[in-house]
């Protein structure tokens, strides 16, 4: 077994046998072999986006199909002399690839992968910055083939291409990964596209690391599929409806984490290895917008920084994916101190990199199993609309009278943080450019947050999340702490055919999603960092009490 689930002794204490009675109940409900059998009523009596959601149960025998097929375009594409691969897209189309990104780099004489998944005018100048469009090949993909941002992104950059290399054969520098019979298709065959992949239709965004989204990405930076794929198989023949419920590795960790959110423990906290840290970008996303509605929902925390265990509270999960040979020695003794302390502890083992593929399986399957425990759709996520609805009116509203309408007046975290409590969480919400700096001093924040506070953090770049913890935001528990930060932007950009600016598409998304948070009367405000976030957010460290 190339990946593998420790039972935690006394590290989960009275919490065990909340888990053996949850995996006794998976058992005489036979859950697994009715999930295996396409069974919407593991979750819901209604089958509607249930039914026609269950594709990434297989759908690796047929990528390794296509295996070849794909292999063979990363060929052709090294051989057209491509430096770079731009990824254009939001959610479940762009945060695996970004894992693959992160973790595995590009092999040796393959383009470098960028993901670009922000519409902030900064972000959209720094990719523009690294490359060169006439050796760049971009890859829209978008599920729907109708989301606003990658169709944003394609109009700006095929502007580019077209400056650099010419009209007549623009098309070439790009492919589309989208369901069949999307307008994204019918864009990509009318346009001359490169390759169009129709990725199989009964698959959702957050449940598509494995087929076309994932993988045709990783074949052009060269991973091999073959493996990676072979991983994520023998996961997935662990969990078949033959193997006892004990001893399925992801029907064991879907009932250890909807048992432990019943209990109170839903903020589930992801600790891994240096070289897989990305991996929690993924998995917030997919837990996050799978299980956050009706009221309730398993929170996961990713990228927190490690902090003394007296400073966690009584509603914590820890969850280490650990690789074998990584620099794990920081996060080893953390771990340690976190199971000395009595925090219920899972470890997951992985042997090498291309390990994430079983866990990419895993935490799918973990996901529905915990799903059918809380009793909701996985697979659906009804609340994500109000912030887009609200975010085409904003828009709408700019296209009008060619202003915004204002932001919400700034408030302070201060004021933010004296309405919370024992259970409560602080969620960040950052609308500008990612930098190694910024990214330092949130890191900060949160640490500060924690030790003064005992509340977990979680942290995201807008409008990324959105396309990810955006429906646990509206639909989930409502003990978030939401704390929006907007910046100016020194340099605006145009997008080509478009009524409005990547600026004001990002101002319109941050005040848009504002709103859908005050209507669902979540506590939430807006801090303004003005031109220089890395001070305004260190300030902010400062005035934390």
């Amino acid at each position: 077994m190339t990946s593998q689930h420790e039972h935690p002794g006394a590290s989960l204490g009275d919490y065990l046998a909340g888990v053996e009675s949850g995996l006794s109940g998976l058992k005489s409900r036979r859950v697994i072999s009715r999930i295996w059998s396409g069974d919407h009523t593991v979750w819901k009596p209604d089958p509607t986006e249930i039914s026609n959601r269950l594709g990434w149960l297989t759908v690796t025998d047929a990528m390794r199909e296509q295996t070849p097929a794909m292999q063979a375009l990363a060929q052709e594409v090294r051989d057209a002399g491509i430096r770079h691969v731009v990824l254009l897209g939001m959610g479940g189309s762009s945060l695996g690839p970004e894992v693959l990104r992160q973790t595995f780099g590009s092999a040796p004489g393959y383009p470098e992968l960028i993901v670009l998944d922000s519409t902030v005018p900064g972000w959209v100048q720094s990719v523009t910055d690294a490359i060169d469009p006439a050796h760049t090949l971009f890859l829209v993909s978008s599920k729907s083939g109708s989301t606003t941002e990658p169709n944003m992104f394609y109009a700006y950059f095929r502007g580019l291409v077209e400056k650099a290399a010419g009209k007549d054969g623009a098309g070439q520098h790009f492919i589309a990964v989208t369901d069949a019979g999307t307008s994204l298709e019918k864009l990509a065959i009318d346009q001359g596209f490169r390759r169009v992949f129709a990725n199989p239709p009964a698959i959702g965004g957050r449940y598509s690391v494995l087929s076309y989204f994932g993988l045709v990405p990783a074949t052009l930076i060269g991973l091999d599929l073959s493996k990676l794929i072979d991983r994520a198989d023998r996961m997935r023949e662990e969990t078949f409806s033959n193997v006892t419920v004990q001893e399925n590795p992801g029907a064991w960790l879907g009932a250890v984490m909807g048992v432990l959110a019943q209990q109170g423990r839903d903020k589930l906290t992801l600790v891994t290895s240096p070289s897989i840290g990305s991996f929690g970008l993924w998995v917030e996303q997919l837990i996050a917008e799978s299980t956050g509605k009706e009221g309730l929902g398993i929170i996961p925390v990713a990228g927190e920084p490690l902090t003394s265990p007296n400073h966690y509270g009584g509603d914590r999960l820890f969850v280490y994916l650990r690789l074998d040979g990584d620099n794990n020695d920081e996060s080893d003794r953390a771990v340690q101190a976190i199971q000395e302390s009595g925090q219920p502890l899972v470890r997951l083992n992985l042997m090498d990199k291309y390990d994430v593929g079983a866990e990419f399986f895993r935490w799918e399957m973990a996901t529905a199993v915990a799903g059918s425990i809380l009793g909701i759709n996985p697979f659906d996520q009804p609340n994500v609309q109000a912030a887009k609805d609200m975010t085409d009116s904003v828009l709408g509203q700019f296209e009008r009278s060619g202003e915004l309408p204002p932001m919400e007046a700034s408030s302070s975290l201060g004021d933010l943080l004296s309405q919370g409590g024992p259970g409560d969480y602080l969620v960040i919400m950052a609308y500008i450019r990612q930098t190694p700096q910024v990214d330092q001093a949130l890191d900060d924040l949160r640490r500060k947050v924690t030790a003064r506070h005992g509340i977990a953090t979680t942290m995201g770049y807008g409008p990324r999340f959105l396309h990810s913890t955006g429906q646990l935001h509206k639909g989930g528990p409502g003990s978030g702490l939401f704390l929006q930060l907007t910046g100016e932007h020194a340099h605006d950009l145009t997008i080509p055919g478009a009524p409005y600016t990547f600026g004001v598409l990002a101002d319109g998304q941050a005040v848009g999603d504002l709103r859908a948070l005050l209507a669902s009367l979540r506590r939430a405000v807006r801090v303004d960092l003005g031109t220089n976030p890395e001070a305004a957010i260190r300030g902010m460290v400062g005035e934390v009490a």
